[in-house]
């Protein structure tokens, strides 16, 4: 998988792409960067990307010319020339749709995601109109950094990648199947007053196996009961998972405070 990266401080997202596992991945060439420094593109000798919005208000706005030209240059072709590049142009932004695990999945699919970093108060109307295929939200809140968003996409997308991460470890951290993560546990046996399950130390797999599955379940309909409701609209839980719930609702209608 490929990465672009248009950006006013590549620097950011250079020191990303050489750590920890993803760096590993970049030396195996599991996944391959770049990035693009947008000042290189503009007109002036001071390479100002950035101008006051039409129609007055605080802020500065990321001008069009350097952004068409950083985007050309990388093979996004405009939408009226209706070219198909390979590439999927993504603009990091507070009105995109929200970054879910499934967004991750599907952007994970393609050949080659182009991501442009916002900066100010965002950029021209004309470049999401000329260039943009998606706009992408990781949260409701607003960042001063479009590269804090962008590295969150490319963390949660190359991680799927084929032979980028063990697949064992996909398959049952939070939202696979719809659930949370079980609780996890590592030496020692005890620390503090608490100690391990001894369930976990049982050697029992099938036990251990239910009993994490009991504990996501009790996990995600404590703190995202959305989840349970989506995957339950959706068909998404398997009959034991649905057994398992019927038993977790059953003892919060006994007990609502536990």
């Amino acid at each position: 998988m490929k990465y672009t990266v248009l950006t006013l401080f590549p620097e950011i997202i250079d020191a990303f792409f050489a750590l920890s596992i993803l760096g590993k991945a970049v030396n195996r060439g599991v996944v391959e960067y770049q990035t693009v420094n947008i000042r290189d593109f503009a007109f002036d000798k001071h390479r100002t990307c950035d101008d006051a919005p039409y129609g007055g208000g605080p802020g500065m706005l990321m001008m069009p010319e350097p952004l068409g030209r950083a985007l050309e240059s990388v093979g996004v072709c405009p939408k009226e020339e209706k070219q198909t590049s390979g590439k999927k142009t993504v603009y990091l932004s507070p009105s995109g749709r929200p970054f879910t695990q499934a967004a991750a999945e599907s952007l994970a699919a393609e050949q080659e995601l182009v991501l442009l970093c916002g900066r100010y108060e965002g950029i021209d109307q004309r470049i999401i109109d000329r260039y943009i295929d998606d706009e992408i939200s990781i949260g409701d809140y607003v960042l001063s950094s479009g590269e804090t968003a962008a590295m969150a996409v490319i963390d949660a997308t190359y991680r799927l990648a084929e032979t980028a991460i063990t697949p064992a470890s996909l398959e049952e951290e939070s939202f696979s199947g719809g659930l949370l993560e079980y609780p996890q546990y590592t030496r020692p046996e005890v620390y503090g007053m608490l100690a391990v399950p001894e369930i976990l130390l049982s050697g029992h797999h099938e036990n251990i196996r239910r009993w994490r599955l009991k504990k996501r379940v009790e996990k995600t309909f404590a703190r995202r009961p959305d989840l349970i409701r989506r995957g339950i609209e959706t068909g998404l839980f398997d009959g034991e998972t649905r057994s398992i719930l019927e038993e977790v609702w059953s003892k919060h209608e006994r007990d609502p405070g536990d």
